[in-house]
């Protein structure tokens, strides 16, 4: 009916006056209910957006969850917003409400993360068989699930007369490990490596550095063998890995 209104031709527009208005105006409606804005208001739609993803990762941060009001406190926005944003992203299985009515994160976040971590894998990788050459040894991208550090890339040395079998996907406390305790660090800006010996193998040696500035990325670099490594020139091979990463990343 639009087109044909736009087109110039009055007998249709005066046959059903004023539909054009109302089909517009109830798809407007449609939209702000569902929290989000029409498609003739490029500038509230990307504002939406943002909050939208601003919400998910304050919920993400959150571990016990958030009410309503709380996430309209800390969004700066009234809470019928948010019980928009709420609705629209529990519709799409990234939010839901326990029990109490907190929100927490939906199984749609886990449905998009094992998408997007071959992903991941596959970026780091140049720079995890260069680091394990230089290194020689075991070198392993990290990154956090449910608390925990799982090894999401691995790649051994060729050269080498043995090294560190590492298995992808194997999990940790990110308090035991240089991974993990690289992963911890970079939470508070702080980018030089971390070493440990022992921490979750006995024998075993780790030096790793967080990747910084992947935007709503949690990771660590890192090379781990069976003897001593020398921190300094393993570690800045590490630090230069975790760079290379971050930007293949970002």
């Amino acid at each position: 009916m639009e087109t044909t209104a736009r087109s110039g031709e009055p007998g249709d527009a005066a046959a059903r006056p004023g539909t054009d208005r109302t089909e517009r105006l109830g798809a407007g409606a449609t939209d702000r209910a569902a929290g989000g804005e029409t498609a003739g208001r490029p500038g509230e739609t990307a504002q939406t957006l943002d909050r939208g993803l601003r919400l998910l990762h304050l919920v993400a941060d959150a571990p016990a969850g958030l009410t309503v009001t709380e996430a309209a406190n800390r969004l700066g926005i009234g809470r019928a917003a948010v019980y928009r944003l709420v609705g629209a992203l529990t519709g799409h299985g990234m939010l839901r409400r326990d029990g109490d009515g907190r929100l927490r994160l939906g199984a749609g976040v886990l449905h998009l993360a094992r998408r997007a971590q071959p992903l991941l894998a596959e970026g780091a990788l140049p720079a995890l068989r260069r680091l394990a050459e230089q290194a020689g040894a075991t070198a392993h991208l990290t990154v956090v699930e449910g608390g925990e550090g799982v090894a999401l890339a691995v790649v051994e040395p060729s050269w080498t007369s043995f090294h560190v079998a590492y298995r992808t996907g194997a999990r940790h406390p990110l308090e035991r490990g240089a991974a993990g305790r690289a992963i911890l660090a970079g939470r508070s800006g702080a980018a030089g490596p971390v070493s440990t010996s022992g921490e979750l193998q006995s024998g075993a040696y780790g030096v790793a550095a967080p990747v910084l500035g992947v935007p709503g990325l949690e990771a660590s670099v890192g090379v781990v063998a069976l003897a001593p490594l020398d921190v300094a020139t393993v570690g800045a091979q590490v630090e230069a890995a975790a760079e290379a990463i971050a930007a293949a990343l970002s």
